[in-house]
């Protein structure tokens, strides 16, 4: 799944919450309920992006 498929379900399993809050169990088994927290590290000075260097020439 990719990054928005996967925050589009978040958001449609919690207004489904709102509207029904019987399906919690089912959602949370399933693991739509559960948050990604995985963000975009960030550019390094001296560096070409987070963690890739520039690249080197010996001349």
């Amino acid at each position: 799944l990719s990054g928005q498929a996967g925050a589009v379900r978040h958001g449609i399993s919690r207004a489904l919450l709102n509207f029904e809050p019987d399906l919690r169990g089912v959602l949370k088994a399933g693991g739509f309920l559960t948050r990604d927290s995985r963000v975009v590290e960030r550019k390094k000075y001296g560096k070409a992006k987070a963690r890739r260097s520039f690249q080197f020439s010996k001349r």
